[in-house]
């Protein structure tokens, strides 16, 4: 019997731990969210919306002559007159002005390409995001999300490092579509490359053409400069 309730004891401490984890860093409801940016839509997360978090729980606004976005949920965010077909760059400088102000570790935010049937079930996109510690991660949604460089993204000397919580941090991040492959620069580097075929198809981006726009991982504040998206 002794036996029997310690292995039960370890279990449940086991099965626990995760959910405490996640409930540490749950997402937080923003004050005044909402989209007043003209013309951008968006849509969160399909997990965050399970657990009851809405749009407006984030923030999206234009500040001066960029845009500023403050999470709340995860979420995508567009504008449907910009879109790109072909072989184009979309690029954008975000910034941090206090890195993890809002969160206990580093969350994403990067450059959304290939946008198609977004703000319904059915999108898909994909999206090159940086952390500030380092880390950049390549993933996309077909609905069903399916990464390009690992679950957790990988590290890479070009990706800046905040000195430290509340500290600045900025990368500049560029997605660039070619005849037969996508690539991701960060801060003028191009850190990953993959060919259109592992990019495009069943399960994955209807195609290459499509709305371009912007993702934030949840808790997470910067300024997005810059964004401009040009013909290849």
């Amino acid at each position: 019997m002794r036996r029997t309730s310690r292995l039960a004891a370890v279990l449940t401490s086991v099965l626990l731990t995760p959910v405490i984890a996640q409930a540490q860093d749950a997402s937080r409801a923003v004050a005044g969210g909402g989209i007043s940016a003209p013309g951008w839509m968006g849509k969160i997360d399909a997990n965050e919306a399970a657990n009851g978090m809405k749009l407006e729980n984030s923030k999206f606004v234009t500040m001066g002559s960029g845009l500023h976005v403050t999470t709340g949920p995860a979420a995508v965010y567009w504008n449907p007159a910009n879109r790109a077909t072909g072989n184009y760059t979309v690029k954008a400088t975000f910034s941090e002005r206090e890195y993890m102000s809002l969160n206990d570790h580093p969350h994403p935010y990067g450059i959304v390409i290939g946008g198609n049937d977004m703000g319904t079930d059915n999108q898909t996109y994909l999206y090159c995001a940086a952390y500030g510690n380092g880390t950049f991660i390549v993933r996309g949604f077909g609905p069903a999300p399916f990464q390009l460089n690992g679950r957790r993204g990988e590290a890479n000397e070009a990706v800046n490092k905040a000195a430290g919580k509340g500290q600045p941090v900025t990368q500049e991040i560029a997605v660039t579509v070619s005849a037969d492959k996508v690539e991701c620069a960060i801060n003028g580097k191009v850190v990953g490359s993959y060919m259109k075929s592992d990019v495009v198809g069943p399960g994955k981006l209807k195609s290459t053409d499509g709305v371009y726009g912007v993702r934030f991982g949840h808790n997470t504040d910067a300024h997005i400069a810059g964004f401009t998206m040009t013909k290849n």
